[in-house]
């Protein structure tokens, strides 16, 4: 059977859910572990990489089913849902990529002023490799609108209250951002093709014929 016929599409969109499903389990399982093995504290940002994951794999389920009983209506509301996701990844992908300096730095204030105390804590604990940075901006009075959270306890602090030696975490934070930025706008990007990809696969197995069935019968 020539690859674009009824079984290739069908195991196309089994082998793509799998795919989907195995990073929906990475991003359920990995967040679980980081939060009971202390690497991060704030349940929001766990809450939410898991409830991410949980959505990819209700999405790999109905692609799943609808592909193993060549299902017509689950096959409709997976290509919606994923034309839906491919939409909102594309251009967010597309944001990442194009973000300039000034606007990644708004973002990084915001995010940071946004941030519970906790989560604040556990970025200066392990930025600079461990050592610690203390606030965002080493000049807090320079920024009276930026959140500041205690030092104290951080290996760069050497026991000094102030912590004089401790950088600021802006500097650190604005390398990541950027870097993961570009990352996550690449691997969104590259992703979004295979969602296209996947939509266009579902279209044409939708209204391919079984040849298990009865040759007179259009599902």
């Amino acid at each position: 059977m020539v690859c674009g016929g009824f079984q290739c599409s069908k195991n196309a969109l089994i082998a793509l859910n799998s795919l989907y499903i195995i990073v929906a389990l990475i991003l359920i399982i990995v967040p679980s572990v980081a939060k009971t093995q202390a690497y991060v504290s704030s349940l929001y940002i766990v809450g939410g990489i898991i409830a991410c994951g949980i959505f990819l794999m209700f999405v790999a389920i109905i692609g799943l089913v609808g592909a193993a009983k060549h299902h017509q209506v689950c096959l409709f509301f997976y290509m919606v849902i994923l034309f839906l996701v491919f939409l909102i990844q594309f251009s967010v992908s597309i944001a990442c990529l194009s973000l300039g300096d000034n606007q990644r730095q708004g973002l990084i204030e915001k995010s940071w002023n946004s941030a519970s105390e906790s989560t604040l804590n556990d970025i200066q604990r392990s930025l600079h490799n461990g050592n610690g940075c203390c606030n965002l901006y080493k000049n807090v009075t320079g920024y009276p609108d930026i959140q500041t959270v205690p030092c104290e306890g951080l290996p760069c602090c050497e026991g000094n209250a102030t912590c004089p030696k401790c950088p600021q975490c802006f500097d650190k934070l604005d390398f990541l951002w950027e870097n993961g930025l570009h990352i996550s706008g690449g691997v969104g990007l590259f992703f979004s093709f295979t969602e296209i990809i996947g939509i266009w696969i579902t279209f044409r197995f939708r209204n391919q014929k079984d040849p298990r069935a009865n040759p007179n019968a259009f599902l």
